[in-house]
């Protein structure tokens, strides 16, 4: 029978996904380029960190408006974002958003974007009874507009922590 070298190789390649962003929720997840700037896109407005031009500046940005006056690098951060979905009330989208002391709550469609670019960035999911969660703490983005502009795929890069 020949089951048991697949089987190893099988092993040995879901061994070596520990290295995939948000594999674990120990080690730092850093993502770059269309992903970074989506996660930075969707928690940008959501921040009371940002001024009104830095909001402005990232949404035009998202918008695929790399023509925009705004020229110094904009960081993104948020403390902890946990995303709930449901699998049995499939009406249920979620997110709070901490910025240190402040937590900000959004459902529905912002809700979705956030869980949907939690995904895309490599946030592994979890489930509990009814419900899907995607979490991330110490998220950290920096957009520099300058280097957007060069069209090279550069200009973007977030780190945060998976889980939480």
């Amino acid at each position: 029978m020949r089951s048991g070298p697949a089987i190893l190789t099988c092993a040995l390649v879901l061994a070596g996904a520990s290295h995939l962003p948000g594999a674990s929720a120990a080690t730092p997840a850093k993502v770059s380029g269309a992903t970074a700037l989506a996660l930075a896109g969707v928690i940008a407005p959501l921040s009371p960190d940002l001024t009104g031009a830095e909001r402005k500046a990232v949404a035009m940005l998202f918008a695929a408006n790399a023509d925009i006056p705004y020229k110094k690098a904009i960081v993104v951060t948020a403390d902890r974002i946990v995303c709930r979905t449901g699998n049995v009330d499939i009406t249920i989208r979620n997110c709070e958003v901490t910025f240190g002391k402040k937590v900000k709550t959004v459902n529905g469609s912002t809700a979705n974007e956030i869980f949907a670019t939690e995904a895309l960035a490599g946030v592994p999911p979890d489930g509990a009874a009814g419900s899907n969660f995607e979490s991330l703490s110490k998220l950290s983005c920096t957009i520099d507009p300058n280097a957007i502009r060069r069209k090279d795929g550069s200009g973007a890069d977030c780190t945060f922590l998976p889980g939480n």
